[in-house]
């Protein structure tokens, strides 16, 4: 049994996967208090399942970019747990969670992400073999200057707000613009944990030692020219 954990952004989830897919699922968005949630969330899920920590094989962790706080906390668990029960631990992007979840639309997706302050993540993706693959970093931008290049069909995914949306849509090519719903565009663990159970049957693991959480951080200044 493979335990999935994503505490990212504000929006929180746990899975439980094996070989016959998920078995459990809880999602919810937190107010920013993953700290008293996440634990109580696990250990509930699992109870209902009648499971014990001895039961699992593998903890799957949202790697990041994200917020500061809910990817220490995650990754403190997950590690805490791995340590005690000497299994492997698996990171995976957060924002390639965002890109797996809406499936391949034949062509680029770019993946969104909450970043604070009025800040976004943005990713570019595409898909290769049925798994999403970034093309190039995250991006961290305001919000309310983000423009899409959207010259070809382009699938916008992840936490996009109602007003955000609103406002890409009235660009000049909003033609080739799709945004996935607001269902459709949550982060779920069960996500998490099916590509994380891949890599685990390919023993594609990471090092426990060395693991560490991903942050966005905002473009250095440009140096001053005379």
């Amino acid at each position: 049994m493979l335990l999935a954990i994503d505490t990212a952004t504000r929006f929180a989830s746990v899975a439980l996967y094996n070989d016959s897919g998920v078995v459990a699922e809880s999602s919810w968005r937190s107010a920013n208090n993953h700290s008293v949630e996440l634990a109580p969330a696990i250990a509930e899920m699992m109870a209902r399942q009648k499971l014990t920590p001895q039961d699992l094989e593998a903890v799957a962790i949202a790697k990041g970019p994200g917020s500061f706080t809910g990817l220490r906390i995650g990754m403190s668990i997950a590690k805490g747990l791995c340590l005690a029960l000497d299994i492997p631990i698996i990171g995976i992007p957060t924002l390639d969670i965002t890109t797996y979840a809406v499936g391949d639309p034949g062509g680029r997706v770019l993946a969104v992400l909450e970043a604070g302050r009025g800040r976004i993540g943005v990713a570019s993706y595409r898909f290769e073999d049925g798994l999403p693959v970034a093309e190039g970093d995250v991006e961290l931008v305001r919000a309310s200057q983000w423009q899409v290049q959207a010259d070809e069909p382009v699938l916008i995914a992840g936490e996009v707000s109602a007003e955000l949306a609103e406002r890409l849509l009235q660009q000049p090519d909003a033609e080739n613009i799709s945004i996935s719903s607001l269902a459709g565009s949550v982060r779920r663990a069960g996500y998490l944990a099916e590509l994380a159970w891949d890599r685990l049957l390919d023993e594609a693991v990471d090092d426990l030692d060395t693991l560490s959480p991903v942050y966005l951080r905002s473009p250095a200044p440009a140096a001053a020219t005379e």
